[in-house]
């Protein structure tokens, strides 16, 4: 039966499970976007959501055009995005560690610098790509077009993942006025920082072949 998107009911039904399911399991984005919101504030957390929802689109974009393919056949390619992405997150735990107490205030003026950091992390995430290669084609059905069944359920994921990632910035959120003492905030953002600091460890190994 022809549903939603173009993919039939029961697979959009099961693959929106599986996309918050995925989503669900503790990771980087999961991990930078409570930093984010719980130190800067939800504005600053939803640019962050912004920038993921566009990194994961265009990942998968790029995988129904045989990009991602390419980086998951070649060990250079995967091997170099990972490491960056690797680097990149211990670069933001490294700076939320060292950020000074007063950065509440002007997050508002600075909203393009997480959407760009939420975009980043994305882009240099071979998981993303593994899972557009290795995961999503399993729920294209063969009789339906190929490309178009992928970009439809390309959508559906960045969809649930959206979902997922913004109840994370308003649960977080709630935490800013708690955490405008400088004490607590100073605190607060170590923890969460230490915690990206050991989810990039996790993804280190967690990448590797």
């Amino acid at each position: 039966m022809e549903g939603m998107l173009g993919v039939s009911d029961a697979t959009f039904l099961s693959f929106a499970v599986a996309s918050f399911l995925i989503e669900l399991t503790p990771g980087p984005n999961m991990t930078y976007l409570a930093l984010v919101s719980a130190g800067d504030g939800r504005r600053a957390g939803f640019a962050t959501v912004a920038g993921i929802a566009l990194g994961l689109a265009v990942v998968g974009v790029l995988a129904a055009l045989g990009v991602s393919e390419l980086i998951q056949t070649s060990n250079l390619l995967y091997e170099s995005l990972r490491w960056a992405g690797v680097l990149f997150l211990f670069y933001l735990a490294f700076e939320g560690w060292n950020t000074g107490t007063d950065v509440v205030s002007p997050a508002d003026g600075k909203r393009g610098k997480y959407f760009t950091r939420g975009l980043v992390t994305n882009l240099l995430n071979p998981k993303a790509a593994i899972f557009y290669v290795a995961v999503l084609p399993t729920f294209v059905e063969a009789e339906k077009p190929v490309l178009a069944q992928t970009m439809a359920l390309t959508a559906i994921y960045v969809a649930a993942a959206t979902i997922v990632h913004a109840a994370i910035v308003l649960m977080a959120g709630t935490l800013e006025p708690f955490l405008n003492d400088p004490r607590r905030e100073r605190i607060a953002r170590r923890v969460l920082s230490a915690l990206l600091a050991a989810v990039a460890l996790w993804f280190a190994w967690s990448t590797a072949r």
